[in-house]
């Protein structure tokens, strides 16, 4: 029987046409599919090569697979972090005839996994706290532009390292809700309800499985989700009113949003009836202050943490070089060609899959600080960047696309060196992956 498959994307790869579409997901060949870890789904996920990249494949039902792929087009149009989507596959019949599900096809997000693969042997309650924090920065993100999720929880996240934090990025969006008019303090407050809800019952599960380290309250982890979002939110949305003659304040509330990773974009300053004081609330906020700015000054488009880390060392690199008076551009350009890419560029092609070069770069960084802390005095970069290369990052697996074995049966390899331990991540240096 001929196969009439009717194809939804925005723009279509050839590709998708080779794939065995009249199969049933979870009788594809090996040859197709790539083995990467993956979060916890109602539905059936795999992940398949297409046109020489990585894409993960959902079945499900024709309506849901399309309102979810419109879902994700609009979240991206919003500036939101989330999955990009590739195409809706309807019309799938197996070579008698029968009906086979609908398929979501999605992009896979490089150098991201999902919780369960961001630890090798036992999850530390900080790398649990980091991974919390992030996941309300997102949902402070999706609520600000009006999406209620339905269904938030670790497992529909997926993670990227953020200069020693994560970065979290919306996976599943079956469940959202877009609202024109903004959300209700009741659906904000049913999203939340929900996270907290499902991240202890994820976190229970680590337990249950040995996956926890001794003592860890898996309640009082979900409930820091309540505590991190109400407090962004509040930076956020809060007014303000403070006397005429004290607009330093609006500087230090810009400030303190820009500290949380975010901008103010609008805000409204009104007189009081005495004419004496004034009322700030931002109207229109973006996240990303520092990825802009860095951006802007170098074309390096990077995690807000990772920015912020670079940023400061652009500015080390200009009190060192006596800049501080130069042009901003000047002093960026000198630096991205004189201190990011050398570094960048020394590390070997074999090991460029390992992590996004702004992470390389700020790992470095920490490995210097801890090398010259170790010995009492400053190590020359060079020095650095071999006991870097060879004493860790040789030893990680490779986060562009992290292929299998499964996260249970990774070695954990014995690294060499006079370098402290840190707490950089789940895994001390020497348990890196």
């Amino acid at each position: 029987m001929v196969q009439s498959l009717s194809i939804t994307a925005s723009s279509v790869d050839a590709g998708l046409l080779a794939l065995p579409w009249s199969t049933s997901l979870a009788e594809w060949p090996s040859d197709t599919i790539v083995s990467l870890p993956k979060g916890l789904s109602r539905h059936l996920v795999r992940f398949a090569n297409l046109s020489g990249r990585v894409v993960a494949v959902k079945e499900t039902t024709a309506e849901m697979a399309r309102r979810e792929y419109e879902m994700l087009g609009s979240l991206a149009r919003l500036d939101v972090p989330c999955v990009g989507r590739v195409a809706v596959i309807d019309g799938r019949r197996t070579p008698k005839g029968e009906e086979l599900p609908a398929a979501l096809v999605t992009a896979h997000l490089k150098f991201s996994l999902p919780y369960r693969a961001l630890f090798t042997q036992v999850l530390r309650p900080d790398t649990a706290t980091r991974l919390v924090d992030a996941l309300a920065v997102l949902l402070v993100r999706l609520h600000t532009v009006g999406f209620f999720w339905g269904d938030v929880s670790l497992s529909n996240t997926l993670f990227r390292r953020d200069a020693g934090a994560f970065a979290a990025y919306l996976v599943d969006a079956e469940t959202g809700e877009l609202h024109e008019n903004g959300l209700t303090r009741g659906q904000r407050e049913h999203d939340l309800d929900v996270a907290r809800t499902n991240i202890a019952g994820e976190i229970m599960d680590l337990e249950a499985g040995g996956r926890l380290e001794g003592g860890v309250d898996a309640v009082a982890i979900a409930d820091g989700i309540m505590s991190s979002y109400r407090s962004l939110w509040s930076a956020l949305t809060d007014t303000e009113s403070f006397a005429a003659n004290e607009t330093w304040r609006i500087t230090e509330r810009v400030q303190r949003l820009n500290a949380l990773g975010f901008d103010i974009g609008e805000m409204s300053i009104d007189e009081a009836a005495d004419g004496a004081r004034v009322l700030i609330q931002p109207k229109v906020v973006d996240a990303g202050h520092h990825q802009r700015r860095l951006l802007r000054l170098t074309g390096l488009d990077v995690q807000e943490n990772q920015a912020r880390r670079l940023l400061n060392d652009m500015d080390e690199f200009a009190a060192r070089v006596s800049r501080l008076g130069s042009d901003e551009e000047m002093v960026a350009h000198e630096w991205l060609t004189r201190v990011f890419e050398p570094v960048v560029k020394a590390i070997p092609w074999d090991l460029r899959a390992k992590l996004e070069p702004a992470e390389v770069f700020h790992q470095v960084l920490e490995h210097r600080w801890y090398m010259s802390q170790a010995r009492g005095r400053s190590i020359p970069i060079a020095e650095v960047l071999s006991s870097y290369i060879d004493g860790v990052l040789r030893h990680r697996r490779d986060e562009a696309t992290v292929l299998g074995p499964p996260t249970e049966t990774m070695a954990v390899p014995v690294v060499t060196g006079d370098v402290p331990v840190s707490d950089e991540d789940d895994v001390d240096w020497r348990d890196l992956v």
